[in-house]
C-alpha cells in the first residue's frame, strides 16, 4: 500500500484548524469564582455541637488523617437521689488535608452528623504543615455547607418517619385513654347523671 506523502502533516493540521475556529473554555478563576455544583467536595467542615467524640471517623479514614482527643467529665445527676454521668469532652479535632483523599468515609460513618462538606476550595498553603487544620477552622467552614435541597413534596416517606409517628400516634392514644379514665374516676356522678 502506498503512502500519499505529507498526508499525516495535512491530517495534523486539519485538527489545528478545527480546533483553532472553536470557542474557548478558559475559565478566568481569580477573577470570576466558578459556578460549582451543589455536591461539591471542598473541604471538610465541622459541627461541633453534634461531635460525641466516638471515634468512628478517625477509625474508619483510609488514610488515618483525621486527628482526636478528648477527656471524660462527670455530669452531676440530672434529679435528686440520681447517678452522675461521665461524658466524653472533645479537646481537638484536625484533619490534615495534606493526606486527606477526600473519600467522604468519614462524613458517611458520623452517626451524629457532625462533618459535612463544604463547597470551599480555595485553603492552598505554601508548607504543606500548615495544611492540617484545627477545629477552628472546620467549625468556620461549617457556615459555609451548603442548605439540603428541599424534599420532593410527592415522595414517600421515609421508614424512620411512618414508625416514629406510629409510635407518636399509639403514645397520643394512650395517654388519652388514661386522661379520660382518670376523668372518669374523678367525676363518676356526673356520668351517672347523663
Amino acid at each position: 500500500m502506498m503512502s500519499v506523502p505529507f498526508s499525516g502533516l495535512a491530517k495534523g493540521l486539519a485538527v489545528t484548524l478545527r480546533t483553532m475556529t472553536k470557542k474557548a473554555v478558559t475559565e478566568r478563576y481569580p477573577e470570576v469564582q466558578p459556578d460549582l455544583p451543589p455536591r461539591t467536595r471542598g473541604v471538610i467542615g465541622l459541627f461541633e455541637e453534634n461531635c460525641t467524640v466516638c471515634m468512628l471517623c478517625a477509625r474508619e479514614c483510609p488514610d488515618w488523617c483525621i486527628y482526636i482527643d478528648s477527656h471524660k467529665e462527670t455530669v452531676p445527676a440530672a434529679t435528686p437521689g440520681g447517678r452522675e454521668r461521665s461524658r466524653n469532652v472533645l479537646d481537638r479535632f484536625a484533619i490534615d488535608f495534606s493526606l486527606c483523599m477526600y473519600c467522604g468515609i468519614c462524613i458517611e460513618v458520623c452517626p451524629f452528623d457532625a462533618l459535612f462538606w463544604s463547597p470551599e476550595f480555595e485553603y492552598a498553603e505554601t508548607d504543606i504543615r500548615e495544611l492540617t487544620h484545627e477545629r477552628d477552622k472546620l467549625r468556620e467552614w461549617m457556615w459555609t455547607v451548603p442548605a439540603p435541597p428541599a424534599l420532593d413534596p410527592h415522595a414517600e416517606e421515609p421508614k424512620e418517619m411512618a414508625a416514629a409517628r406510629k409510635t407518636a400516634d399509639k403514645l397520643a392514644a394512650a395517654q388519652a385513654a388514661e386522661q379520660a379514665e382518670r376523668s372518669a374516676e374523678q367525676n363518676p356522678d356526673q356520668e351517672g347523671q347523663q
